[in-house]
């Protein structure tokens, strides 16, 4: 009986796999291809990655996404550090109130969160662009960076900074002398999603992007409504890719700062 439990889970959970990965692989292959016909392979070629470095178009929306993701994993990382310090220090019934509004823009789909900030930047006369682009994704990732750090807070001896107090430190020198240190795979590990998660990102990005700005989330999905070239499956590729490593290096620091 057991064993065969044990075969079913594992069939439903390749069927699972086989399902989520293989149009990915699919567009891998096509990424190779040196025809331009879906119904057949032609042999294999990097033309169309080649046919990518050489785009304008696909290398000024790469530059914007690479620079958006940096900023906005920077400044969220500073913001969501300092916030789950603050968040850490209150009382009980305070912490649960603003850890309950944190998880509000995880939670919240993201076509409400990108239409909401659309409203916001409207109302404030901020015009639609890179700015706007920027604040957006800076937005929605400081809770996911507050979410990273507080767990190591919790972690963190509180008496080793009351021992650099006693001993005649500033409270800003302690900060970064003791506690920074204890949380800093927090804060990597939330820089890290943050990153990530602005490369991915293409519903708040569209909504807040506005006319002549495009990442290429929003360059990927214009150029699908036309033709589609293959050199849009070779930059889907390296997007995977990207993202798949920097998944793994998230989910390796996580696992080694919770052992």
């Amino acid at each position: 009986m057991k064993r065969a439990q044990k075969i079913s889970t594992n069939v439903y959970l390749f069927l699972i796999y086989l399902f989520t990965y293989a149009p990915i692989v699919v567009l891998m292959m096509y990424s190779f291809n040196n025809s331009k016909s879906r119904g057949k392979f032609g042999g294999f070629t990097l033309k169309w990655y080649q046919q990518m470095f050489e785009s304008d178009a696909i290398m000024s929306a790469l530059w914007t996404t690479l620079t958006v993701a940096v900023l906005s994993a920077a400044i969220a990382t500073v913001i969501g550090t300092v916030a789950a310090v603050s968040i850490h220090n209150m009382k009980k019934r305070s912490r649960g109130v603003v850890m309950n509004i944190t998880y509000l823009p995880v939670l919240n789909p993201d076509i409400v969160t990108g239409v909401s900030l659309l409203l916001l930047f409207v109302f404030l006369k901020i015009k639609l662009g890179y700015v706007s682009m920027l604040l957006a994704h800076v937005t929605f990732n400081i809770p996911y960076v507050i979410l990273s750090v507080l767990p190591k807070l919790k972690q963190m001896n509180v008496s080793l900074y009351d021992a650099a107090l006693d001993l005649g430190a500033h409270p800003v020198t302690a900060f970064f002398k003791v506690v920074l240190p204890e949380i800093m795979p927090g804060v990597v590990t939330g820089c890290l999603l943050a990153f990530t998660l602005s490369i991915d990102d293409f519903v708040i990005s569209f909504f807040t992007a506005g006319a002549g700005v495009e990442n290429l989330s929003i360059f990927i999905y214009n150029s699908t409504r036309k033709a589609i070239n293959p050199s849009i499956y070779a930059l889907s590729t390296l997007m995977f890719v990207t993202i798949f490593t920097l998944l793994l290096i998230v989910n390796r620091r996580t696992k080694q700062s919770e052992s």
